[in-house]
C-alpha cells in the first residue's frame, strides 16, 4: 500500500476545491502565473508520495499529464499544491540550523540543498536572485523534501542574517580560501551561508558573519549543493546520539 497522500479522483480537486483545467495548470510552468495563483506543480509518484497531505488536484490521465508536464518524457502523475514557504521569523523559530543560499541560480543545486537540509534537520533561506523554490526543476530535485524542510524565500541576505543573529544564531560564511575547518563551526543554533560556485558570497555577506569556514578539497571549488550538504552534515553530526 502506498504511504503517499490520499489521491483525488483523476483531474478532480479534493472535496470543496474547484477543479482547475489542464490549460490553467500548464500556466504554472512560469513564475508569473505561479505567483499569481500561489500554486505549484509537483510531478511523479515518488514526489507525490512524500506529500503529507493530498494535493489540491491530481492530473494522471495521459493527455492531462502531457499538457501540464515540463518533461519531454513525463514521469507520472502531476499534483497541484498551494505554496509552502514560510516567513523568516517562522523559519528561525522552527529549526536550530539554517542554510542560506545566496545567489545560487541553478534549480538543481537549490533542490538538492533542500533535500540535504531535510536529511540533516535544517531549514533553508533563499536570497533574492536565487533560483525559484517552485521552479519545476527545483521541485524535482528536492525529491519530495520540499514538503518537509521549512523554506523561506526572496530574502535580503543581510537583513535575514541580522534577524538570525538577534534570535541567537551563530553566523557562518562558507569561503573557498582562508577559512577555518568545518569542525570549527560553533555549536547550537547556526546559520550557514553558501554562495554560487565561482562567484561565491559577496563581501558584505561574509562580513556580516562571525566565522568563515572552508572545505578542504583537491578541486578548485565545490558546487553549492555539495558544500551545503557537507557543512549541514558537520553541524548535524554534533547532535546525533
Amino acid at each position: 500500500m502506498s504511504r503517499g497522500p490520499r489521491r483525488a479522483t483523476s483531474s478532480h480537486g479534493t472535496l470543496g476545491t474547484p477543479e482547475i483545467s489542464p490549460k490553467r495548470a500548464a500556466r504554472l510552468k512560469t513564475k508569473k502565473h505561479r505567483e499569481s495563483e500561489q500554486l505549484f506543480l509537483a510531478e511523479g509518484s515518488a514526489i507525490l508520495e512524500e506529500a503529507p497531505t493530498a494535493p489540491l488536484q491530481i492530473f494522471d490521465e495521459r493527455e492531462q499529464v502531457r499538457r501540464v508536464s515540463t518533461l519531454q518524457t513525463p514521469s507520472g502523475p502531476v499534483g497541484l499544491f498551494p505554496f509552502l514557504d514560510v516567513t523568516a521569523a517562522e523559519l528561525l523559530s522552527s529549526v536550530q540550523r539554517v542554510v542560506v543560499l545566496h545567489g545560487v541560480q541553478d534549480p538543481g543545486n537549490v533542490g538538492t540543498a533542500i533535500r540535504s537540509a531535510h536529511a540533516f534537520g535544517a531549514g533553508v533561506a533563499l536570497s533574492i536572485g536565487t533560483a525559484d523554490l517552485y521552479n519545476p526543476k527545483t521541485v524535482r530535485a528536492t525529491m519530495g523534501s520540499i514538503f518537509h524542510a521549512p523554506v523561506a524565500r526572496e530574502l535580503e541576505s543581510i537583513d535575514f542574517l541580522a534577524e538570525a543573529g538577534s534570535a541567537g544564531f551563530a553566523l557562518v560564511a562558507a569561503v573557498p580560501e582562508a577559512g577555518d575547518t568545518p569542525g570549527s563551526m560553533p555549536g547550537g543554533k547556526l546559520v550557514i551561508c553558501i554562495g554560487a560556485e565561482g562567484s561565491g558570497l559577496p563581501e558584505e555577506v561574509v562580513s556580516a558573519c562571525e566565522t568563515r569556514v572552508g572545505i578542504p578539497s583537491l578541486a578548485p571549488s565545490l558546487n553549492a549543493s555539495v558544500a551545503a550538504s557537507i557543512l549541514l552534515y558537520e553541524a548535524y553530526s554534533r547532535v546525533l546520539p
